[in-house]
């Protein structure tokens, strides 16, 4: 790159986890650098955020429209802006910055429903504007391997994907899970779900993007389990995929003793293929011998395309941050390609808002079921 990309933020302000996670991942290889925000509701917070952070306070925003109109305008505007607020703002923010022509990262889910994702990806086109949807898991070198290995048709024709993520951290119905927990389980600031939207998605994309599988039907049945609680908290969805294979989704947040445990389970007619997101520095392998491989990130047997993205020798271990660094590597060479006149679509290597709107139909066509008496509903 010819020189250091800039970028803002909406939301991630004072004790939010995902914006600092965001901040920490963009970081790691100095791709790019924040000078904007408009971190909280309170200009307050943002203010004081900002200056924590070395901010210019006129760049301080105390509204995103107005950070949006005001960037678009300077010279040294930001090249991309990170959204990472409640779920039900998205749509309306993302707009904000495609309108005034900067390209966007969204945490996921990309909006509430998926005519918001569809008109959102109308905008960007018009633009030519690159969206990132940012499904962290994918960002795995072990989860790029896998699509990799499965591409070229290392176990065969895929029969069945079992695919999970449970977690306990909403397991009490005295604990809402504090600040992170508050608006999740609430309507008003998650939407129409809380556990499919907020994990669920992750399992579809996690299964989606390292199998290439494409959803045909499915029937789900979600739970709200826990007392009090207004949204889901337990879903379990069947799936059918175009060719014949089948799969099943469960996603929870009361399964005491589990973390972010995503795990896939990938079934072939010449072998199968296993991983865990806990860990996630190691695939395991089994061909039709019978014998069951651990292939660890760093190491020859990795692809090319996978290993490129691997920062730390093998033993030395990445994570959760690495993974969504590596998706900002991608998007970051790809927004400098853009504006350089270089880019060419084969560059991707991150979740592109076409990602976030089949999340959006996979959960629409979830709560369809669901409400339908759990019947099978084709997408």
């Amino acid at each position: 790159m010819s020189r250091t990309l800039t970028y803002g933020m909406v939301g991630g302000g004072p004790g939010a986890f995902i914006g600092e996670a965001h901040r920490k991942a963009i970081a790691l290889d100095g791709s790019a650098r924040l000078v904007a925000g408009c971190f909280s509701r309170s200009p307050e917070k943002t203010r004081a955020l900002g200056e924590e952070l070395g901010l210019d306070p006129e760049r301080c925003y105390a509204d995103y429209r107005e950070m949006a109109r005001a960037e678009a305008q300077r010279e040294d505007g930001i090249d991309f802006v990170v959204v990472v607020t409640p779920n039900v703002t998205h749509y309306e923010i993302c707009k904000a910055f495609l309108e005034a022509g900067i390209h966007v990262s969204c945490d996921k889910p990309l909006a509430t429903d998926s005519a918001q994702g569809e008109e959102l990806k109308q905008l960007a086109q018009e633009k030519g504007l690159l969206f990132m949807v940012t499904y962290t898991y994918t960002g795995h070198v072990t989860a790029k391997y896998i699509r990799d290995l499965i591409r070229a048709g290392e176990i065969g024709t895929i029969r069945t994907a079992m695919a999970e993520y449970p977690q306990g951290w909403l397991y009490s119905e005295d604990d809402c899970g504090g600040k992170q927990g508050a608006w999740r389980c609430d309507p008003a600031q998650s939407g129409r779900v809380n556990c499919l939207g907020d994990i669920g998605t992750h399992v579809e994309n996690a299964v989606a993007t390292m199998t290439g599988l494409k959803i045909k039907r499915l029937l789900a049945k979600m739970d709200v389990v826990v007392p009090g609680r207004k949204l889901d908290d337990n879903d379990q969805v069947l799936v059918e995929y175009e060719g014949g294979a089948t799969g099943v989704n469960w996603s929870c947040q009361f399964a005491i003793g589990c973390d972010n445990s995503l795990r896939l389970r990938i079934y072939g007619s010449k072998g199968t293929i296993l991983w865990d997101q806990e860990r996630c520095e190691e695939i395991t392998l089994i061909r039709e011998d019978g014998v069951a491989r651990t292939i660890k990130r760093g190491y020859k047997a990795v692809t090319p395309a996978a290993a490129k993205y691997g920062r730390l020798p093998a033993g030395h271990t990445e994570g959760w941050l690495e993974a969504m660094g590596n998706l900002y590597d991608s998007f970051t060479q790809c927004v400098a390609a853009k504006q350089a006149g270089t880019f060419t679509e084969d560059m991707i290597d991150y979740p592109t808002i076409d990602a976030g709107i089949q999340g959006l139909k996979y959960v629409e066509a979830c709560l369809e079921s669901n409400e339908k008496g759990n019947v099978w509903v084709t997408l």
